[in-house]
């Protein structure tokens, strides 16, 4: 059976003064969507926040159980929402900055025994 893979995700601008949520199935190719909107300054909400830092991630197998996810996470305050991102990422490092990925200590995803980190598409 093919593994198939769905991302809810939470990104910011360099101050952190903006969050957003999104869900997607290729989560490489939606960040690098999100950076060319702010690199060409689209109206687009992440491009006219700057939003281009991945600083949350959660995997799903099931695209249904993503986007009520998603859902649910765009309907709570902004406090809840960095309470979610301090459990997971309490420093708010930018997990898609190159200088952070070199570093080598980025939390990652769990799910049961594998886990799921941004750039690698499947679990190692």
């Amino acid at each position: 059976m093919r593994q198939h893979n769905y991302y809810v995700y939470l990104m910011t601008n360099l101050f952190k003064t903006v969050l957003y949520t999104g869900v997607t199935n290729d989560l490489n190719r939606r960040l690098e969507e999100h950076i060319s909107s702010v690199r060409t300054a689209r109206k687009n909400f992440t491009g006219k926040y700057r939003c281009q830092y991945l600083i949350y991630y959660e995997w799903y197998m099931h695209i249904e159980d993503a986007i009520a996810r998603e859902k649910q996470i765009k309907g709570w305050t902004r406090d809840k929402k960095e309470r979610l991102i301090a459990s997971f990422n309490p420093d708010w490092r930018f997990l898609n900055d190159p200088v952070e990925i070199a570093k080598g200590d980025l939390p990652f995803w769990c799910v049961g025994d594998d886990y799921w980190q941004p750039g690698t598409g499947s679990g190692k």
